[in-house]
């Protein structure tokens, strides 16, 4: 065993939203696994780094297979007009440039700290990187679909993709996208193969066009879809995630044991939140706000979700509605946004609780003895521990 201590002005553990002042880690640089933690002495003779030390981070919502969209959306065009950019964008890469800038990125992010993903996938580009790589990732095989006769069809090819990634020793199931673009069909046919799977990844209350569609049968939305020819889902008056509810009732019994995350949730309101938790056992809300921001400038309900004490989660979205896949970015964001927010509870939500969805809270997502979280430097930090935009991450091990 080859020990090694790093020490830091501030060492967030995550066993609380409280950062350890001077504090040191010792860890196994052969394989990662934390041996201590504590504050160093009086006289302490190595170097405390100016900065923090903080566990690998868990990106709980990506698209690394868009990493070929780079650069090339308009923003602020609402979800209608990046819909339409995605339709006329996403398949001018072949294979190859497509796995290329997959691991290029992958890559980057594990080099920033990344150690775990939930990453969603509509081909097989971004398999033979997966299977290979450091960080730990889980795929959902995200589906489509607006017409219901599409649904075997659609499940079928699916199920094929799902084999593939099955053999190449890729953790993978299906997963429905969102309520605009999938029939009820589908939508309930790919949500009750992800909660068999025990884990279902959902679009969920992107965007008050999102809304606007099942609520009312209107909006940008609703236009877009009547024009593209594509049918729609039904109008029912209320949310969209209760809308989402409705499809889960009406192909598995309540309650649901599988871990479900719930992602941007821009729209969230108290009631969606009441009407979920009533039927959901292990339920997480995914926040992606440099995405929100980049296609309809808003934000999440954070202070709602905060006072309902949700399990919350942070994602980067994809580089067709990012300019990064920085982790750090995003927390920057979520602490310029809401500075009430503990730096240690942002960190809770980027790490902590994104492994509590993947299941892996037992080896990822904080620093104590046993585990191997990875552990990641942040620079540029200021006097309370709190992320700046002069902020980077660097990993440690």
């Amino acid at each position: 065993m080859a020990v090694k201590r790093v020490a830091a002005e501030f060492v967030y553990t995550l066993d609380s939203i409280e950062p350890l002042r001077n504090g040191y880690v010792e860890y196994d640089d052969c394989d990662g696994t934390v041996l201590k933690v504590g504050a160093c002495a009086d006289g302490y003779s190595d170097e405390i780094l100016k900065g923090a030390v903080v566990p690998g981070f868990v990106n709980s919502h990506c698209h690394v297979e868009l990493s070929h969209l780079h650069k090339k959306f308009v923003k602020g065009t609402g979800m209608a007009g990046f819909i339409d950019q995605i339709n006329s964008l996403r398949d001018w890469a072949g294979s190859d440039v497509k796995q290329k800038l997959v691991k290029e990125w992958m890559d980057r992010m594990w080099e920033r700290g990344v150690s775990a993903m939930a990453d969603i996938s509509n081909d097989d580009s971004s398999f033979e990187v997966k299977k290979t790589h450091q960080m730990y990732t889980r795929t959902f095989l995200e589906v489509f679909g607006s017409e219901p006769e599409m649904c075997e069809g659609v499940m079928n090819d699916v199920a094929e993709l799902n084999s593939v990634a099955q053999k190449a020793g890729i953790d993978a199931a299906p997963t429905p996208h969102s309520c605009y673009t999938m029939s009820p069909e589908l939508l309930s046919a790919s949500a009750a193969a992800a909660l068999d799977a025990g884990f279902l990844s959902y679009h969920s209350q992107e965007s008050q066009e999102e809304e606007d569609l099942l609520r009312s049968g209107s909006g940008a939305m609703y236009e877009n879809r009547k024009r593209s020819g594509m049918s729609t889902p039904p109008v029912t008056g209320e949310s969209s995630l209760k809308y989402f509810l409705s499809r889960l009732a009406a192909v598995r019994p309540v309650p649901y044991d599988a871990r479900v995350l719930l992602v941007h949730n821009v729209c969230l309101q108290q009631d969606d939140i009441d009407a979920a938790k009533q039927v959901m056992k292990n339920i997480y809300w995914a926040v992606c706000p440099l995405s929100n921001q980049f296609i309809h400038n808003t934000l999440p309900p954070v202070p709602l979700m905060r006072a309902n004490s949700l399990a919350i989660t942070v994602g980067t979205d994809s580089l067709s509605s990012n300019d990064d896949l920085d982790m750090v970015a995003e927390l920057v964001c979520l602490h310029d946004s809401f500075p009430e927010v503990p730096m240690g509870e942002i960190l809770q939500w980027a790490c902590l609780n994104g492994a509590c969805f993947l299941s892996k809270e037992d080896v990822l997502g904080s620093i104590e003895p046993g585990k191997k979280p990875g552990l990641v430097f942040v620079s540029d930090i200021d006097e309370n521990g709190f992320f700046t935009s002069g902020s980077r991450s660097a990993r440690i091990v």
